[in-house]
Parts: C-alpha cells; structure tokens; sequence
C-alpha cells in the first residue's frame, strides 16, 4: 500500500511538472514572436523547450536575480569610481587655474608673455594627463563589464541554462540577451501568477 501510494505521488509529480513545463514552454513560444525574426529563427523549439525545463524549478530565476543585483552593483560602483576621478581633475584644474591667475596679478609686466606661455603648457599638460587617466579609466570600466559578463555566462552555462557559454560573439551576446529578457519576463509572469 505504501509503495503504490509513492508511485502514484511520483506519477502526480510527474503530471504536474509536464503541466509547468508545456505552460512555461506555450508562454516562451508567445513572448518569442516579440523578438526580431533573426532571434525568433535561432530560437528552436529544442531551445525554448529545455528553457522552459531548466525553468521549472525557479532556481534559474533566482540566479538570474542574482547576478541582475551584482551587475547593478558593478555598474554603481563604477559610475561612482568615474564620478569621482571626474571630481578630482575638476579639482585639479580649479587649482591650477586659481594658482595661475595669484601669479597673473603678481607678474611684472615685462614678464607677462613668458607666465602665459608657461602657464599655457602647465595647462596643456594638466587637460593630457586628465584625458589620459579618463581613457585609462574607461578602458578599466569595459575590461570589468567584460568580465562580468563572462561571468554571468560561465554561471548560466554551468546552471544549465540553454543557450549560454562564454563567448564574444556579437550575434551570440544579442541572443543570450534575448534569451535573458525571456527569463526576467518569465519571471514576472510566473510570479504574477503564482506557479512553479
């Protein structure tokens, strides 16, 4: 008796799952059609079929959340970083320009061409070494973003989520953003409707 009661729980487990599964499967193939054509053909049914499988349980969801939050976080920290480098050349050349007009009101007037000369250099060199730090900034800024994103592919490759791996290929970045959309859209209607 107890053995046929397990059989039974398994099989009712079993027909809930395919329930969730063609339900997530119906609602992927419905916000499909929203995508430009060239997604919706690299999309198979094999491809929405195994998302929709790899999203029964909620764990992809989670995940996804997960890394939605350090990317957030990521992205804060750098616009803060850029913000405050961005202050401090700000800072740099009110100083430099304030020191240079103290020098302007001392100045003998025989002197006067070679301080703006002089001045004018101090300047040039200050603006080159502010674009230099900006670029190398911005460089850092990309580098990172880069990283994040591979690491946000290595986590949904190594979680199972169809159609992530690491890679820099453009056409592939557009479809695992595509594909993220999906899964954040799933979500919300999932949540919205209380299942899974």
């Amino acid at each position: 008796m107890n053995k046929s009661t397990g059989i039974y729980e398994d099989s009712a487990d079993l027909a809930k799952q395919q329930e969730q599964h063609y339900f997530l499967l119906s609602q992927l193939q419905s916000l499909v059609k929203d995508l430009t054509s060239s997604c919706q053909q690299r999309l198979s049914y094999d491809t929405l079929s195994n998302l929709a499988l790899a999203l029964i349980d909620g764990t992809v969801f989670e995940i996804v959340q997960g890394l939605l939050e350090i990317q957030h976080l990521t992205e804060k920290n750098l616009y803060n970083q850029r913000l405050k480098l961005h202050s401090e050349h700000r800072a740099l050349k009110q100083e430099l320009l304030r020191k240079h007009k103290e020098a302007l009101q001392g100045c003998k007037i025989h002197n006067l061409t070679v301080l703006r000369t002089t001045q004018q250099r101090e300047l040039e060199a200050l603006e080159q070494r502010i674009k230099e730090e900006q670029r190398m900034m911005d460089e850092k800024i990309v580098l990172e973003l880069d990283q994040k994103v591979i690491d946000q592919q290595n986590t949904l490759e190594k979680a199972g989520v169809p159609g992530f791996y690491i890679t820099t290929n453009p056409q592939e970045l557009t479809l695992q953003m595509n594909l993220l959309e999906l899964i954040l859209k799933m979500q919300q209607k999932v949540s919205e409707l209380g299942i899974c």
